[in-house]
């Protein structure tokens, strides 16, 4: 079947075609929910190298309840097992060295990622693998066995298992590769970048049928395993025509019946069709230059330059960047920020958190000497990775601390406000700005505490920090700030920051309401005779009853406004439809969520899917 036509009827899953005068109605017959009730969330942690019962626990107890999106993990396939290494004993590289497909790996069995899986869907949490799919083990190796018990031939590019053979690989001269060893010498040129090899890795053959097979078998074994999306390792060296039809073949997720995420890894440096753009076709792309650009502002002092970040001329658009502070990579090379840069490294991620560009990838990994950067993640003889102990100082515990799950909850609070405004500088290296009329955010990277006035386009009230603390039944557990005519003086400590929202305000001296009223504004484009309505599970929103819904207005097309009363301190799913007499025609995608808060006001804004 079409990919695009299997998709489509994912997406329609639980409503009712009807015909009605000879027209084509979309009605909901209940409600176009998941099968798994999953955050509404574009946040991701990756746990770099956990083990697959330390993931289970860290969705169940932290990221979960936090409002995470999704955990990324590490490749789960059976890798080679390398007792000894120039990195070391066991390596932390073997995992990007496939030997099969099983599930089966240094990181626990398949029945602990199936669990493992399940109970990250069953805390709200989506599951994304970082596949391997452009090589094997390398053809330098000298031990010629896996974590499953696999062997494999190096010399001979013989790899049972999956099976590959030496047919299935590119070699020096082969048409291909034309490099005369077979490596990537010349980065510039695609042809030695997508088909020799990467770092000694044997290549496959991705445009032939037979090898993009077995990969789409791997992935979609993992998809049947409940994986609702996939980090691509080195997808600058796979084709992008091949990996195109690698994508074609890749089922619907299990728990939201939608195609798989994807994020490639494509480095920085390539010109024409290397570039990171030039990916994005086939998903978003790892934002390598974000990252060097937060790193180069926070090294300089020069802050107030962040809110010129729409016109820095990035290599890609916001909405194709899978946003990062840093990764496994680039800790280790010192290209960005990383844990060892201490305060600079923690409010960066605030940041990244608050301001809107990309979706961000939280990354926790684990602490090593750069002395030997290919040290092995904390693990028994045999190479088996320990159970991550956050109290531990070998592991990175970021996404785990209470500042940055307070960040996790602001962002899901702010995220319909899709742009900053009144971005304001008070010194180079002190900044807020406001997303919306839902949350305001301060940052002040220098020595001293900062106090300065700002607009943060909130109801008059007195808000929890987020960052120093929760709401609780008797208020603020840390700092508040106090909206007075939609301006707060705010004192932002040294090295710190202050992020404030709709549904963090104190019981007492906040101007909070029962119901709230709601505008919705959503840029749709519509035909002669069609009008947009909003339709939720509320019965101001009609109960999903395409009979009724809030109507909006298009005095100021093409954003149709509208506003409906809805109670407070409550979550909403909805959708905007269009309508045409017998007609009605849904926006695709999985419901949209709200967080109504308890202002008395409150603005969304969205575009028409």
């Amino acid at each position: 079947m079409n990919r695009k036509l299997r998709v489509a009827i994912a997406r329609i899953s639980g409503m009712t075609l009807m015909v009605a005068g000879g027209l084509t109605a979309v009605v909901l017959s209940q409600r176009a929910d998941a099968a798994e009730r999953l955050n509404d969330s574009d946040v991701t942690a990756n746990l770099w190298e956990w083990n697959w019962k330390s993931i289970s626990q860290a969705c169940t107890t932290q990221l979960g309840p936090a409002g995470y999106g999704a955990v990324q993990v590490a490749p789960p396939q059976e890798s080679v097992t390398l007792p000894t290494s120039v990195g070391g004993a066991h390596p932390w590289w073997e995992v990007y060295q496939p030997v099969s497909y099983r599930i089966e790996s240094r990181l626990g069995t398949r029945d602990q990622f199936a669990a493992m899986v399940q109970a990250c869907h069953t805390a709200g949490v989506r599951v994304y693998v970082d596949a391997v799919i452009n090589h094997t083990a390398g053809s330098n190796n000298t031990y010629t066995s896996g974590y499953a018990g696999s062997t494999f031939d190096p010399k001979g590019f013989g790899y049972p298992a999956v099976p590959y053979t030496t047919t299935d690989f590119h070699h020096a001269g082969d048409g291909s590769c034309n490099d005369e060893d077979g490596q990537i010498d010349t980065w510039d040129d695609p042809a030695e970048v997508q088909n020799c090899e990467l770092s000694g890795l044997s290549d496959l053959k991705t445009e032939t049928a037979a090898v993009r097979g077995k990969i789409v078998t791997y992935l979609n074994d993992l998809i049947g395993l409940g994986v609702d999306g996939f980090r691509v390792d080195a997808a600058k060296h796979i084709p992008q025509d091949d990996f195109a039809r690698i994508v074609a073949g890749l089922d619907t997720t299990t728990a939201e019946g939608v195609a798989p995420y994807i994020a490639q890894e494509v480095a920085n440096g390539g010109t024409g069709s290397l570039a990171p753009g030039q990916y994005t076709r086939n998903g978003d792309v790892l934002g390598f230059s974000y990252a060097d650009a937060l790193k180069n502002h926070f090294t300089d002092g020069t802050l107030a330059e962040l809110g010129g970040i729409p016109n820095w001329g990035l290599d890609l658009a916001s909405a194709d960047t899978a946003a990062m502070v840093v990764n496994h990579d680039t800790e280790r090379d010192r290209n960005t920020l990383r844990y060892q840069d201490g305060t600079k490294y923690t409010l960066a991620n605030y940041f990244m958190l608050a301001y809107p560009h990309g979706r961000p990838f939280l990354y926790d990994g684990f602490t090593f000497s750069d002395d030997n950067t290919g040290q092995s993640p904390p693990a028994d003889d045999n190479g088996y990775v320990s159970d991550t102990d956050c109290t531990n100082s070998a592991w990175q515990c970021l996404t785990q601390s209470a500042a940055v799950k307070g960040m996790v909850a602001w962002r899901n609070t702010v995220q319909s406000a899709t742009s900053a405004a009144d971005f304001t500088a008070t010194a180079g290296n002190v900044i807020g700005f406001r997303r919306g009329s839902l949350g305001w955010f301060g940052l002040n990277a220098s020595a001293k505490a900062s106090t300065a006035t700002y607009p943060t386009g909130l109801p008059d009230g007195t808000y929890c920090d987020r960052i120093t603390g929760v709401t609780s039944a008797d208020g603020c557990t840390g700092s508040t700030v106090t909206v007075a005519g939609g301006k707060a003086t705010v004192t932002i400590p040294a090295g710190s920051a202050v992020a404030v929202d709709v549904n963090a305000t104190t019981t007492t001296g906040a101007t909070n309401c029962t119901t709230v009223a709601v505008t919705f504004d959503a840029n749709v484009t519509t035909e002669w005779g069609e009008n947009v309505f909003v339709l939720g599970d509320h019965s101001a929103l009609n109960s999903w009853d395409t009979g009724g819904g809030v109507a909006l207005s298009a005095s100021a097309y093409p954003i149709w406004s509208g506003r409906v009363d809805l109670p407070a301190n409550t979550r909403v799913e909805y959708k905007y439809v269009k309508k045409d007499g017998d007609t009605v025609t849904w926006e695709t995608g999985a419901n949209r969520t709200l967080t109504v808060g308890s202002a008395c006001t409150q603005t969304v804004t969205g575009s028409w899917r």
